[in-house]
Parts: C-alpha cells; structure tokens; sequence
C-alpha cells in the first residue's frame, strides 16, 4: 500500500536534509518493496516569500491529506525582523496545533563511535538512554493575552501560561505508557514551588499513577532536572513535562550527544499523522553549501517507519545502517575536527544507503 508523505523542507538546510530523507526513502521502498508518495508543501520563512503567511492553507491540506509529515527546518535571519505572529516559527506552531500534535518525542541515545564528541566524560554519558515526552500544544507558547503594552519605560510585555486538566492528563498518560514499554521509571518534571499550573499538574501526575502501579515515579523541579542532566543522565528513562520546559530540556540533553545534528524528533496526535523533524535548526550559515549533517534526518525516518507505519524491522535497518557509518569512521563536518574528512550531505546519505544494502544482502 502506497504511503503518502508530506514533505516541508522549509528553510536553510532543511532542503538539503529533506532530499536526503527522500532518498533513503526510496531506497527502503526499493529493498522492502513498498511505495512512498513525496507531496511538497511550503513553511516558515520561504512560505512567507512566496504567500506572505508561514503556514498557507495548501500546506495544511496536503499535511492532514498525508500519512506523516516530514519537517527539514525553519527560520532564519532574514525574517527575524518581522512581528512575532508573523515569524516562520509561528508556521510550525500553527501546524503542532492544526493537527493537534500534542506529544512531541526526543529520544537521546549515546552512539559509543560518537563518545568522544560530547563535551561530558565518558563515564557520565556511558549508556545514556532517556526519551523526553514533552506536551506540545498548551503552556506558554499559546496563552492568551500574549501582548505588548505602552510605550517607552511604561511598556510592557505579557505572555500567559494556560493548561487545563484535559491537556496535562493526556500527555502524562504519554509518559507513562512509554515508561511501561521501556524500564519502568517516569520522572514528572515542573516548577511547582512557583508555578500554579505546575502544581495542578503535579496534582493529576500523582491521580494518573494509580493507573499504572508498575511503573515508578518521582517528580523534579526543572531547575535541578537541568542539573541533572549534566551530573547524572543515566538515572533518567522517561522524562515528560510542559511545553516550554520540554523545550529547553531537549535541547539541553541534546549535546550530551555531542551535536545537535545527530538528534531525532517525533510529534504525535491522538488519530492524525505525526510530524516527524530533526531537533537542529535551519544552520543558516551552512545552508547551500552541502556539508549539512542528514543523520538527525534519516534517524527520524527510523520513528516515521515505527510509529507512523509500523515497520519496525525497516526502521530497524536504517538505524542500524546509521550506526555502522559512524562505526566506521565516517564523519560530517560538525561531528569532526579535522574539515579535510569530513562527508559531505550526499556523501554521507550514500554510505547510509550503501550499509542498508549491506544489511539487506546478508539478512
């Protein structure tokens, strides 16, 4: 049966990460006899060009049209001058609420080949295997009123912070499912010393539990979870927690790996297709010049083939392929100090491409 996959390169290196994708795409279709139908759509900066808002309606449709979507990047300088609800970003968070992605999914996994790039010692990042569940269309990102008042030293700005049961209960569920699938341990993470919406959710994590006796909880403060993150990574398997938290967290756990291009995403609605992206962002400064690491790209094709198409032997063999390139040495320029070896975009793709054949053949 023939997936349809709307395709959202966006801006800077999403293009070129994006045709990276399409081509492994290809390739598992090939070796695995299935069918992916490619549909474009434009979002963020290069929507904005061409239609003037960052999320256009044609591109609503071919998402909620698709199967899964699949996001290159957004953003950049070039519109960084424009009015908040009229920057690229707003696209995507248009999008996350569109299709009520409410579950975003970043899980971070230490490569033992990529042990020496993070700024951690080994002994800390040594078996590093944590998923943060983090809630994606409520808390501040979307309150009303988010304004800005008066002028000159009068003004202010205001944004809100809103939550209701219905939106903590179900991304805490998320977190538990997923702690019961994995080792068994959740940590709820908040600010409830200071935040009332902190506490209403710590208040339903607790209710939630009682639901799922086998799995262990405990919730953290989000100024020692960033602690901890850094002190002790291992003691986390699932993290969940709110949006803005969740954002800052991920990124920050993120460079335990050592780069930010090596990172996958998952976001998730209750019945429509999930939003697959990497974390990085749109790397202006490199955009067009072919040395854009696809890796974080194709490792969120490996959660697009488990979750959106329930294919976990190809996604499987794609995250195996990944491993084997970089067990072997092979390297892009943000993974590597010395530029002289390091793979191009393409180059790198080919290699993912050549160890799934490899697979493939001795299978």
């Amino acid at each position: 049966m023939k997936k349809r996959i709307a395709i959202l390169p966006g801006d800077g290196i999403g293009p070129e990460v994006c045709e990276s994708a399409t081509k492994v795409l290809n390739e598992i279709g090939r070796l695995y006899n299935h069918e992916f139908d490619f549909v474009y759509g434009d979002l963020g900066g290069v929507a904005i060009d061409k239609t003037g808002s960052p999320l256009p309606e044609e591109t609503l449709s071919i998402c909620k049209s698709s199967d899964a979507v699949l996001l290159g990047a957004v953003g950049g300088p070039k519109w960084d001058t424009l009015p908040g609800h009229q920057r690229p970003e707003q696209g995507l968070l248009g999008l996350r609420k569109q299709l009520e992605l409410f579950a975003n999914l970043r899980p971070v996994t230490i490569y033992d080949s990529l042990a020496e790039a993070s700024p951690l010692k080994d002994e800390i990042i040594e078996g590093v295997d944590l998923l943060i569940v983090r809630e994606l269309t409520g808390g501040i990102y979307f309150g009303e009123p988010r304004e800005r008042r008066g002028e000159g030293e009068q003004e202010t700005a205001v944004d809100t912070l809103v939550y209701s049961r219905q939106e903590v209960e179900r991304i805490v569920r998320k977190g538990f499912e997923f702690a019961q699938e994995r080792r068994g341990h959740l940590t709820s993470v908040d600010k409830a010393n200071v935040l009332e919406s902190s506490r209403l959710w710590r208040e339903i994590v607790d209710e939630v539990a009682k639901d799922y006796p086998e799995v262990t909880y405990s919730h953290m403060l989000v100024d020692n979870a960033a602690m901890q993150l850094i002190r002790n990574p291992r003691q986390f398997d699932v993290v969940v927690t709110e949006n803005m938290f969740g954002d800052i967290l991920s990124d920050e756990a993120s460079m335990i790996t050592g780069s930010l291009g090596m990172l996958p995403s998952a976001s998730m609605s209750a019945n429509g297709p999930g939003l697959f992206e990497p974390i990085h962002g749109s790397a202006p400064d490199i955009a067009g010049k072919g040395i854009a690491n696809p890796l974080a790209t194709l490792s969120s094709l490996t959660m697009m083939l488990t979750f959106a198409f329930k294919l976990p032997n190809e996604a499987q063999a794609l995250q195996e392929a990944i491993n084997t390139v970089l067990e072997k040495g092979y390297r892009t320029a943000d993974l590597t100090k010395d530029a002289t070896d390091a793979l191009s975009t393409n180059e790198m793709t080919q290699r993912v491409i050549e160890a799934l054949n490899e697979k493939t053949v001795t299978a």
